[in-house]
């Protein structure tokens, strides 16, 4: 398939979307007034966490009105709402010691982390096949969260069509610095981090009144201030955006103060690490994927009974 072929095909998806998904959604959304949803926090590799917990999730036949995710929060949400239990550890240990999985070799050949053909094409259309017609049952609305340069806000996307519609996900998950900016719909977007890691305040605005949010940082985690004069000579076109990236600490540490107070008034249920992760943004360790994954399904098992009396009342 050409380029040319590749872009149409994204346009026509994001276009028409999937009809049947939007109709099983919009007759759900009449029945639930009070939806159901689920926030999932990114963070490179340490994002494998909140992998195995949804791997729980599916095990126990939990589901949500709406799903939204954050870079490898996207990238692990997606294979939830095809219901592929497994599939992200599968995939993330196999090929994470491939230079064309993750790399810093790859930025220096090409400009970028990760080789998007071979992660947003090969491995889901080809070697890990991701279920496109599941999804599209699912009846569950995904969205992913990216950041947009020009205005320096968050976007929370919906996703409709995952293979017409890969770019989002390439957005959400494309850290700056080492990305290209990634182009959709006349709007350019990095890595949806950079703007809002946990996009709780967004659901709630899009009607998802109760929901779960997976954190993959402890809870007595705060972020460092981390202003750089690099964000301005990189991003310097785009001073919404640098300015954005240079208050992240801020906004990201304002965001987990309002999640406490969420939870403290019964709005939100909470799964985060049970201990610190060290295991790091781009680490190709097979060993150390499985025991943070590991971590996640433990945290998730334990908590289970009571988030499923959180989700019924």
């Amino acid at each position: 398939m050409t380029e040319d072929d590749r872009k149409e095909r994204m346009a026509a998806g994001a276009a028409a979307g999937t009809a049947s998904h939007e109709a099983a959604c919009a007759a759900d959304d009449e029945k639930k007034p009070d939806k159901t949803g689920l926030v999932i926090e990114g963070g490179g590799v340490r994002g494998i966490y909140a992998a195995g917990v949804l791997d729980v999730f599916m095990e126990h036949g939990v589901t949500f009105d709406g799903v939204v995710g954050v870079s490898a929060g996207a990238i692990h949400g997606c294979s939830y709402v095809s219901g592929q239990k497994g599939r992200s550890i599968r995939y993330y240990k196999k090929y994470c010691k491939d230079r064309r999985f993750m790399s810093f070799a790859n930025v220096l050949l090409h400009g970028e982390l990760v080789d998007t053909q071979f992660c947003y094409h090969d491995i889901p259309e080809k070697l890990d096949p991701y279920d496109y017609d599941a999804f599209e049952r699912s009846g569950m609305k995904f969205y992913a969260g990216c950041s947009n340069l020009e205005t320096g806000r968050p976007e929370c996307i919906q996703v409709t069509d995952m293979k017409g519609q890969i770019d989002v996900l390439r957005a959400s998950a494309s850290l700056p610095f080492v990305s290209h900016t990634v182009k959709y719909e006349g709007k350019k977007l990095l890595d949806g981090g950079c703007t809002d890691s946990i996009p709780i305040r967004e659901f709630l605005k899009l009607g998802y009144g109760k929901n779960v949010i997976i954190l993959t940082r402890h809870a007595e985690y705060v972020k460092k201030p981390e202003k750089s004069p690099l964000v301005f000579l990189r991003y310097g076109r785009y001073p919404r955006f640098a300015a954005a990236m240079n208050q992240r600490y801020k906004t990201y540490n304002n965001t987990r103060r309002l999640i406490w107070k969420l939870e403290k008034e019964g709005r939100v249920f909470v799964i985060c690490p049970s201990r610190e992760l060290t295991i790091s943004r781009t680490c190709n360790d097979p060993d150390e994927m499985q025991k943070v994954y590991d971590l996640g399904r433990a945290d998730a098992e334990r908590q289970m009974e009571e988030m499923k009396r959180f989700l019924r009342n």
